[in-house]
């Protein structure tokens, strides 16, 4: 066999020149500190993304927001660290006018004029397009002027958020391409890292039959909840925390909507927060939902630490099983000394509200024993840690922590 007749294999490629950044922890108090400007939600330099299915307000949600923000008035009790800021807001399925009309009930409902946003808040709708990324025969291809131009006049126009709705009409790539999301959002966290603007992403989630929706659920690629530092999911109040609440009505229900931050953790339903859609009427005769912050009901309102030594009083008297569905359950014994009725969802709710935080207070206790009527384990609610009933006079805020 002649070798020479077989060309030399090429040189192999050189390597890029890479090199490893080494690290020395700084002083701590060198290391500048997140720049919030509206709670936790909104971050300068950072993507925040707003994920809600489709009926649930989000653009009323965005509205209030940005009126909150440019007006300085904290419509949501969240924190505006800054004060009054310059927000652009950008919706790519309405026109300005149906904005103009929502802008105008959310102003309405809060008591807001033209002086109080001066020249800080900037409106465009469908009528303006925004196209960020194309499908080309080589792929995905991001559209730098488009980005170097959003820049631009976020620079000149001091603009400290952008809000984009939704993301899906901002591009014109497949949504379920999690590379050329990717590159979409990162380069837009580039955008708002370069101008100091915090940047939110509105994005719609996929059918989920009913269920609750958490970041798992936005439509299309993964890569936005991925790269935002913060993700909101909007929902209706479920039925039961309507029932926890005392709110029967499904369409009241509907116009009472739950934000959650996270990737899927959802709080407990009285930490949550919580927004209500009012219909707001114009001068001109419409109809416009408008939102504004709900606070959900107090369980402990109007209680004192001498209802629950008389709770601890009937507690201790009998033979009370933790079990709900028990016919000797402990919530028919709070019900009877504060008048609630077990059959009522709302008061039910209520009984079980109060247990569980009496119970993790220490005021009451779990205890298995053997229940005489079924012959088995069970657990009962007992007596942990007593009211001093010479407190009694004198005793406020003990209701919810035992004392």
């Amino acid at each position: 066999m002649n070798w020479d007749e077989f060309p030399a294999s090429p040189p192999p490629p050189r390597p890029a020149h890479i090199e490893a950044t080494p690290f020395a922890l700084p002083d701590a108090l060198a290391i500048p500190r997140r720049a919030y400007l509206l709670g936790k939600w909104l971050q300068r330099g950072e993507i925040s993304s707003i994920i809600a299915p489709g009926g649930t307000g989000k653009t009323t949600f965005e509205v209030a927001l940005a009126l909150s923000i440019a007006t300085g008035r904290d419509i949501f009790n969240k924190g505006l660290h800054e004060g009054a800021a310059r927000v652009w807001l950008w919706n790519l399925e309405d026109d300005r006018i149906e904005l103009s009309r929502q802008l105008s009930a959310a102003a309405s409902l809060h008591g807001l004029e033209s002086n109080d946003l001066g020249d800080r808040l900037y409106v465009d709708g469908l009528d303006q397009s925004l196209c960020s990324a194309i499908e080309t025969v080589n792929g995905a291809q991001l559209v730098m002027p488009v980005f170097d131009g959003v820049a631009s006049e976020i620079e000149r126009r001091s603009i400290d958020v952008l809000m984009i709705d939704p993301f899906v009409s901002s591009h014109a790539v497949n949504e379920n391409d999690n590379g050329a999301i990717d590159a979409i959002v990162k380069t837009w966290k580039r955008v708002a890292q370069q101008t100091r603007c915090a940047i939110v992403l509105v994005h719609h989630t996929r059918k989920t039959s009913g269920q609750a929706v958490t970041s798992e659920d936005a439509r299309g690629a993964s890569a936005l909840g991925s790269a935002a530092r913060v993700v909101l999911t909007l929902n209706s109040m479920r039925e039961e925390d309507g029932n926890r609440f005392g709110v029967a009505d499904p369409i009241e229900r509907r116009t009472i909507i739950r934000v959650d931050t996270g990737k899927i953790n959802r709080a407990p339903p009285e930490s949550a927060f919580w927004f209500k859609i009012h219909s707001v009427e114009l001068a001109n005769g419409d109809y416009v939902g408008a939102a504004a912050r709900w606070n959900a009901p107090d369980p402990f309102e109007s209680l004192s630490a001498a209802d629950l030594y008389a709770v601890q009083m009937a507690i201790d008297a009998g033979d009370w099983l933790a079990d709900a569905q028990a016919e000797t359950w402990a919530g028919k014994a709070v019900a009877n000394v504060l008048g609630l009725n077990v059959d009522h969802d709302p008061d039910k709710a209520r009984i079980k509200s109060l247990i569980h935080t009496w119970t993790v207070s220490g005021a009451l206790a779990k205890e298995t024993r053997r229940c005489k009527i079924k012959g088995r384990d069970r657990p009962f609610l007992t007596v942990g840690r007593w009211i001093n009933p010479a407190d009694l006079p004198t005793a406020k805020g003990g209701v919810g922590n035992g004392g």
